[in-house]
């Protein structure tokens, strides 16, 4: 099918999922959650086929993020279960005022209609995605990248040999065909088709994708976050933070790719830094962490000068760059300069420099003595993501189901006329 006839199938089969009763959904979920641990062995050697054909083509870091396992889709159907288990959106009245002339008027959350997801290498958003656009109520087209193709194939039949076992249309989530531009092309002018398009990878999609739609659409993903140690930082806390920030998954749009340091602490810290992530690593094999360095910076530790780009670069790598500050009014003026407002930390003990940070920066989310690795669905109770918004509007941070919907008003009377 080309790509057009994919979305004029799931716009076809979308009545069936709005004639659909919450326990139905639910229904439905779990039985993709079945689905998948079911057709386990289909899945993993399809992931095998795109293992094989990514292995020295794109780095080791890339290739975690494209490999499944049985842990793996065991993660991806407990994914699918905690979406089933949360509270149905549609429906929910979200404001009620009753006017003086007796009309009752309530905000309701509604469906938005067929929701398209454009994204890359990570076959798990193939089922994150349309767990959470069934929940919502909404028809899914998932357009992944050609590196994880046969991966997605084998999920998306899955998940849709689950729908069909709970009585609902295959065509509700389906895997768009072409990998190639044309497909990304046409779902981003598919004006009439596509109700909301989601954009989920490195900055190149997601600004082909902002500077080209003729649909509505989400800016997520790009991830240039920065902690920010402070002078009034627990070092300890600090070199955890940075740690479990920068080397717990590089790869991810979540990890620290610039560190700020308060020039007060530097002598001190950078030493503990370098120890930490570099020496300390290679002692017991893992990949030392690439540290860039400003030049002050450069001045305390050995390291690998920061070159021109480094501070506007997601590396999704084992490496972190390097800055010194002289505080937080500093930290504050480079985060503005650089970031992709996604997630900023700030490790300090002091209370003043904590709710200036926090007033200060203007980010999707903002972290107090905590990791920047938190951004993400699951973690905040949402089940899992479509996506980190980067942008105000109309959603802003991890999306779950209530960013995934819409809303209408129903005014209720009794012969009012006005």
């Amino acid at each position: 099918m080309t790509t057009t006839e994919i979305l004029k199938s799931a716009r076809a089969a979308w009545p069936a999922l709005q004639a659909a009763d919450t326990a139905a959904k639910d229904a439905a979920l779990n039985a993709m959650a079945d689905a998948l641990l079911a057709n386990q062995a289909e899945i993993l050697s399809a992931n095998a086929v795109d293992m094989a054909s990514a292995k020295g083509r794109i780095s080791e870091v890339m290739l975690d993020r494209l490999k499944l396992t049985e842990e793996r889709i065991a993660g991806m159907a407990q994914g699918i279960r905690e979406v089933a288990a949360l509270a149905d959106p549609v429906g929910a009245v979200i404001h009620r005022t009753e006017r003086p002339n007796g009309l009752v008027i309530e905000r309701t959350r509604v469906a938005m209609g067929v929701i398209a997801i454009i994204y890359e290498s990570r076959p798990n958003v193939t089922s994150d995605a349309a767990a959470l656009t069934i929940k919502a109520g909404s028809a899914c087209v998932l357009r992944g990248g050609k590196e994880a193709f046969h991966s997605a194939q084998a999920i998306v039949k899955a998940m849709q040999a689950g729908l069909e076992a709970a009585g609902l249309p295959a065509a509700l989530v389906q895997l768009v065909q072409d990998t190639t531009r044309q497909s990304a092309s046409d779902l981003m002018t598919a004006v009439g088709l596509v109700d909301l398009l989601i954009p989920r990878g490195g900055a190149g999609l997601i600004r082909a994708v902002t500077e080209n739609a003729k649909v509505p659409c989400i800016q997520t993903g790009t991830g240039i976050c920065h902690v920010y140690v402070d002078a009034a930082a627990d070092l300890d806390m600090a070199l955890n933070i940075i740690d479990n920030a920068k080397t717990s998954r590089p790869s991810v749009c979540n990890a620290e790719e610039v560190l700020l340091v308060h020039e007060a602490v530097a002598e001190a810290f950078l030493p503990r830094l370098r120890q930490r992530l570099v020496d300390d690593r290679a002692a017991r094999g893992l990949e030392p962490v690439e540290l860039r360095l400003d030049e002050a910076a450069a001045r305390i530790i050995p390291g690998t000068p920061a070159g021109e780009k480094d501070f506007d670069t997601e590396f999704l790598d084992y490496i972190l760059a390097v800055k010194l500050v002289d505080g937080v009014d500093a930290a504050i003026a480079h985060i503005a300069a650089h970031s992709t407002g996604h997630s900023e930390a700030i490790v300090s003990r002091d209370a003043q420099a904590l709710r200036q940070f926090e007033r200060g920066v203007d980010s999707a989310a903002v972290y107090l003595n905590c990791s920047t690795r938190f951004t993400d669905g699951g973690e905040f109770g949402l089940g899992c993501e479509m996506g980190i918004s980067t942008q105000k509007l109309h959603a802003r941070g991890p999306m779950g189901l209530e960013e995934l919907t819409s809303y209408k008003y129903v005014i209720r009377g009794d012969g009012q006329v006005r």
